[in-house]
């Protein structure tokens, strides 16, 4: 017990609980702009691959980190504007088509790396962003500069939902379309911009982990972590910040189960199989969900289509 209390108690677990939370963070925000403004985004799993492949390639061609994250989020709000073509124009379910979107954009993802590489052993790497020592604060030293927009991100997206008249039509177009069209907005540009700019948001979370955390693209390396982000939506209640601390909690029992993994004693002295100590964020995850679910208070248009003039 005194063991992971020491690794709780150190630096560098910090650190790895941020760098675990910096994709999260960016995801879950993704999808929660895509959901205030009534659109369910099951792409995310999907556009998290093709962004880490687009921005990992572009790098890879030679353009440099930030290009690599703008083409990633050009290319995660691509598969947004097509989901929203799906789902907004022609009112199909937002299930099939997000789940669509995922196959389609994982798919597409290895494609093009196998023809990319149609002859290498191992996945070719770039040089990735290098810490921010320069910060001066001990958590944020051993961050990338992809860490510190994360978290700036969170009060930004507060400020624009909460504060300004884009934010409010955004809310009020996933609350009650037919007042937004009412008051003379277009719900459907709204919505393409929401999930446009949501689904760019997924593109760069993936690009972190290409151009962030590791300096290849592998196979799997999304590792669900898109699921993750639609289910700390629903424990964050639609808020950015309770997002921010919904991936914290969820990266903190991650990097926990990792260093327990490594411990000689395991948790509390025993020595359990390495599986249970995989579960244990998800089922932090769902136990928080459970809690939280009853009270949160969700989109009244969520998941329902809208057409001009239907009331």
């Amino acid at each position: 017990m005194s063991e992971a209390l020491d690794l709780v108690a150190s630096l560098p677990f910090w650190v790895a609980v941020l760098r675990i939370a910096t994709p999260l963070i960016l995801g879950t925000l993704g999808v929660l702009l895509c959901e205030r403004a009534g659109v369910l985004n099951l792409g995310i799993e999907g556009i998290m691959v093709a962004g880490a492949f687009a921005g990992w390639l572009a790098v890879y061609q030679g353009a440099g980190l930030w290009t690599g994250v703008a083409v990633a989020a050009a290319t995660g709000a691509a598969f947004g504007v097509l989901h929203a073509a799906l789902t907004v124009s022609l009112g199909l379910s937002q299930h099939v088509s997000g789940l669509g979107i995922t196959l389609l954009a994982t798919s597409l993802s290895s494609y093009a790396y196998r023809v990319s590489f149609p002859k290498v052993d191992s996945p070719p790497t770039i040089k990735p962003f290098a810490p921010m020592a320069e910060l001066g604060l001990p958590v944020l030293n051993a961050q990338t500069p992809l860490t510190l927009m994360a978290l700036l991100l969170v009060p930004l997206m507060a400020w624009v939902l909460m504060r300004t008249p884009l934010g409010l039509a955004w809310r009020m177009v996933g609350e009650n379309p037919a007042a937004a069209e009412g008051q003379g907005l277009n719900v459907v540009a709204l919505r393409y911009g929401a999930i446009a700019c949501g689904s760019a948001l997924m593109g760069v979370a993936g690009a972190f982990l290409t151009l962030s955390a590791f300096n290849a693209f592998y196979f799997n390396m999304v590792n669900g972590r898109g699921w993750v982000c639609v289910a700390l939506v629903v424990f964050a209640s639609w808020r950015p910040g309770k997002a921010l601390l919904g991936a914290l909690l969820f990266a903190f029992f991650d990097a926990l189960q990792l260093r327990l993994q490594q411990a000689d004693g395991g948790l509390l002295g025993l020595s359990l199989p390495y599986q249970l100590y995989l579960m244990l964020p998800y089922l932090m995850a769902i136990v928080a969900l459970v809690l939280v679910a009853r009270r949160a208070s969700y989109p009244q248009a969520l998941m329902k289509p809208y057409r001009k003039g239907e009331r």
